[in-house]
């Protein structure tokens, strides 16, 4: 009786640990929990309004993406078993706009809130993938352009690029450096915002 329970609170503690599964055995990945609170010494100080992130074609859906640059780096491939919830680009969105509310002391909103600001940012995405240069070793990609504009002219624009290693070479592996990557990117953008955003 008592080695049943053990196993069935080892069996428990086992399926807490794992990741969400659908019921076809997919695991379902967002981008975790971000802070809320305003930093304490916000680095922007205007209005702004964040248009939603847009992306290729091909990343137009929720898959998980990596290339094999040992074999094909120009081949996308996408796990079979592991998804974000949503596309990449809805998950970048609502992050970067999380992380540059905290960074401003204004208001930031997004073009469905119908407010004026004398600021808009659009981003586009260019890669979001986990980039394997060997069997066992990863790296996640993350490249962003932005466009900073104002009345209707563009102020400044800027590629960001960044990699962050991976853990370990499978999908959860590949989506912890993702998220690590994109916040990464999203400091760069509200350090370039802040030197571009002039009142």
């Amino acid at each position: 009786m008592l080695r049943a329970t053990l196993l069935l609170s080892l069996a428990l503690l086992a399926g807490c640990a794992t990741t969400p599964q659908s019921r076809d055995g997919t695991a379902g990945y967002d981008f975790g929990l971000s802070l809320q609170d305003k930093e304490a010494n916000p680095r922007l100080q205007q209005d702004l309004v964040i248009a939603a992130v847009t992306a290729p074609a091909w990343m137009e859906n929720t898959g998980i993406y990596y290339r094999l640059a040992y074999q094909d780096a120009s081949r996308p491939q996408a796990y079979a078993l592991s998804r974000w919830v949503m596309p990449p680009a809805a998950l970048l969105s609502q992050r970067l706009r999380a992380s540059v509310a905290r960074a401003n002391k204004a208001a930031v909103f997004t073009p469905a809130d119908g407010a004026r600001a004398d600021y808009t940012l659009r981003l586009e995405l260019e890669e979001f993938s986990q980039v394997f240069d060997a069997a066992d070793k990863s790296r996640a990609v993350v490249q962003l352009r932005a466009s900073l504009i104002r009345n209707r002219g563009v102020v400044a624009q800027q590629g960001f690029s960044v990699e962050r290693a991976a853990a370990t070479p499978n999908a959860e592996g590949g989506v912890q450096a993702l998220i690590a990557a994109s916040d990464a990117a999203g400091n760069s953008l509200i350090d370039w915002l802040a030197a571009n955003m002039k009142k």
